[in-house]
């Protein structure tokens, strides 16, 4: 994995943001339902959410990464799951900051794909390698991502020691 690394800052998701909804808004895609892949995900989809006027925001928590390039062997949706019939016949959005392997993504457009009327995925970044690919992509990259929300160290009680995230590894 090569050293070189695609810095995003909040101002630049900010905008990165408002460019992926109008994107999606220029397509006619009116979501019922903005899914949210936990942790990263979150952050994407309230911006969309909130950019398309759409109310109705569920989060699903999914393992995958365990470091800097480093995995578990598949992606594990962990508790609580998501009840696929609170998604029958919606037109659902899948928000995530990055589509990397794209193993996370399609483990949740599989749960999904039976149950709704249309499901679709946006993105930040996707990269080469995807197994995904994704009908919004703010921007295409093979570079580790630097997301402000993961970049800083955890937050600890004063006076504990302070330990990189292991994303920011």
């Amino acid at each position: 994995m090569s050293d070189v690394r695609e810095n995003l800052t909040y101002e630049e998701f900010g905008g990165a943001i408002r460019e992926l909804a109008q994107t999606i808004a220029d397509d006619g895609y009116e979501p019922d339902v903005v899914l949210s892949i936990a942790r990263g995900g979150v952050f994407v989809a309230g911006g969309l959410a909130y950019a398309l006027d759409c109310k109705n925001i569920h989060l699903v928590n999914v393992e995958f990464y365990t470091g800097v390039g480093t995995t578990l062997d598949m992606p594990v949706m962990l508790a609580p799951v998501p009840n696929a019939i609170d998604f029958s016949d919606k037109k659902v959005l899948i928000a995530d900051d990055v589509a990397d392997t794209g193993k996370t993504l399609k483990l949740v457009y599989d749960f999904c794909v039976d149950h709704v009327a249309e499901v679709r995925s946006a993105v930040i970044y996707e990269k080469s390698q995807s197994l995904v690919k994704c009908e919004y992509v703010w921007k295409r990259t093979d570079e580790w991502i630097n997301f402000p929300w993961s970049v800083l160290p955890v937050v600890r009680k004063s006076g504990e020691p302070i330990t990189p995230s292991k994303e920011a590894l």
